[in-house]
Protein backbone atom coordinates (compact mmCIF):
# COMPACT_ATOMS: atom_id res chain seq x y z
CA UNK A 1 0.00 0.00 0.00
CA UNK A 2 1.40 3.37 -0.99
CA UNK A 3 0.61 6.38 1.13
CA UNK A 4 1.00 9.83 -0.27
CA UNK A 5 1.35 12.75 2.07
CA UNK A 6 1.73 16.40 1.34
CA UNK A 7 4.27 18.29 3.42
CA UNK A 8 2.86 21.08 5.53
CA UNK A 9 3.73 24.64 4.59
CA UNK A 10 6.54 26.10 6.58
CA UNK A 11 6.39 29.57 8.07
CA UNK A 12 9.05 30.76 5.63
CA UNK A 13 6.95 29.60 2.67
CA UNK A 14 3.91 31.47 3.92
CA UNK A 15 5.93 34.60 4.62
CA UNK A 16 7.54 34.59 1.18
CA UNK A 17 4.16 34.11 -0.50
CA UNK A 18 2.68 36.97 1.50
CA UNK A 19 5.64 39.20 0.66
CA UNK A 20 5.35 38.37 -3.04
CA UNK A 21 1.60 39.00 -3.02
CA UNK A 22 1.91 42.35 -1.28
CA UNK A 23 4.76 43.41 -3.56
CA UNK A 24 2.73 42.53 -6.64
CA UNK A 25 -0.32 44.36 -5.33
CA UNK A 26 1.73 47.45 -4.50
CA UNK A 27 3.40 47.51 -7.91
CA UNK A 28 0.05 47.07 -9.64
CA UNK A 29 -1.50 49.96 -7.73
CA UNK A 30 1.47 52.20 -8.49
CA UNK A 31 1.22 51.40 -12.21
CA UNK A 32 -2.55 51.95 -12.17
CA UNK A 33 -2.11 55.33 -10.50
CA UNK A 34 0.70 56.36 -12.85
CA UNK A 35 -1.17 55.40 -16.01
CA UNK A 36 -4.67 56.40 -15.02
CA UNK A 37 -4.45 59.41 -12.78
CA UNK A 38 -1.16 61.22 -13.29
CA UNK A 39 -1.66 63.85 -15.93
CA UNK A 40 0.91 66.41 -16.79
CA UNK A 41 2.33 68.11 -19.80
CA UNK A 42 3.28 64.74 -21.28
CA UNK A 43 0.35 62.29 -21.32
CA UNK A 44 2.03 59.72 -23.55
CA UNK A 45 1.62 56.80 -21.11
CA UNK A 46 -2.01 57.66 -20.37
CA UNK A 47 -2.84 58.09 -24.06
CA UNK A 48 -1.12 54.81 -24.96
CA UNK A 49 -3.10 52.92 -22.31
CA UNK A 50 -6.30 54.59 -23.51
CA UNK A 51 -5.62 53.65 -27.14
CA UNK A 52 -4.80 50.09 -26.10
CA UNK A 53 -8.16 49.77 -24.36
CA UNK A 54 -9.90 50.88 -27.56
CA UNK A 55 -7.82 48.45 -29.63
CA UNK A 56 -8.85 45.58 -27.35
CA UNK A 57 -12.52 46.69 -27.58
CA UNK A 58 -12.53 47.28 -23.82
CA UNK A 59 -14.79 50.09 -22.60
CA UNK A 60 -12.98 52.90 -20.86
CA UNK A 61 -15.63 55.58 -20.35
Amino acid sequence: MNLSTTPALKTGDTTSRLTASLSTLSLGLIILFAVGFVQGANDVIHDAAHDTRHTLVFPCH
